[in-house]
């Protein structure tokens, strides 16, 4: 991970007596590191793959965005209570508003994938008032559960992957949410970029490598491209 090398660069810059640790912790051990952070009067930690839904059941209290995502990724120690957050999705939109010279309500999108990561950007997009969020996803009734959940005011079809590709150019925005195309498995990709329509951008949350093959082509076709490095970035700012 990246993460402690960012915060503890930041930590230096603004002069801060911090330090960002890494653990490896074992599901079968969740609850017992978390109760011996709490002990500690840790201020706060990170949850990372597999633990962001297992972590809920021991917290105090639960932010509601992070509610309706299902998942927390981010724990703050205030007034002897451990309260869940998830900045995944915010921060993914925040980075994709950087590079987008119009708001982003105004845009049609489509997520490909229905795991966590979309369903924390469907859920973000949607709080931040995007109206129309297509999910693409090889088993389609995966992508149907993830717009069923959501349950708010936003206009969502659910496709498989071969439609996606067939109405790829009726997109303003294409975020690639799964691990399809990270390394090793790099000449893999969930959609073949063939048919953009101008000035769409293409964003993927992978950022090893750089430029994922969906990347590489979404360039080829004059698209603007965004890898995963911006949402860890303002992520991990918040």
């Amino acid at each position: 991970s990246l993460s402690p090398v960012m915060h503890n660069d930041a930590f230096e810059h603004l002069n801060m007596d911090a330090h960002y640790h890494a653990f490896l912790v074992k599901e079968e051990v969740l609850g017992e590191a978390v109760r011996g952070l709490k002990a500690l009067g840790i201020s706060g930690f990170n949850v990372t793959t597999p633990h962001k839904v297992a972590i809920m059941d021991y917290l105090d209290e639960i932010d509601p965005l992070a509610k309706q995502i299902g998942a927390v990724n981010t724990v703050v120690h205030k007034d002897g209570k451990l309260i869940g957050y998830n900045t995944d999705g915010i921060g993914f939109v925040r980075a994709l508003q950087s590079i987008s010279s119009e708001p982003l309500q105004e845009k049609r999108i489509l997520l490909l994938g229905a795991g966590g990561a979309s369903r924390a950007i469907y859920f973000s997009l949607a709080d931040v008032g995007v109206k129309e969020i297509d999910v693409a996803n090889r088993t389609v009734d995966k992508a149907k559960e993830l717009i069923t959940a959501c349950m708010a005011t936003v206009h969502s079809v659910a496709l498989s992957l071969e439609k996606a590709t067939e109405e790829q150019e009726n997109y303003d925005i294409i975020i690639q949410t799964t691990t399809i195309g990270m390394h090793p498995r790099v000449e893999h990709t969930p959609l073949q970029i063939s048919s953009l329509k101008k000035g769409t951008i293409v964003s993927d949350i992978i950022y090893n490598p750089f430029e994922t093959k969906i990347l590489c082509e979404a360039k080829e076709q004059g698209a603007m491209i965004q890898n995963g490095i911006d949402m860890f970035v303002y992520q991990g700012a918040l």
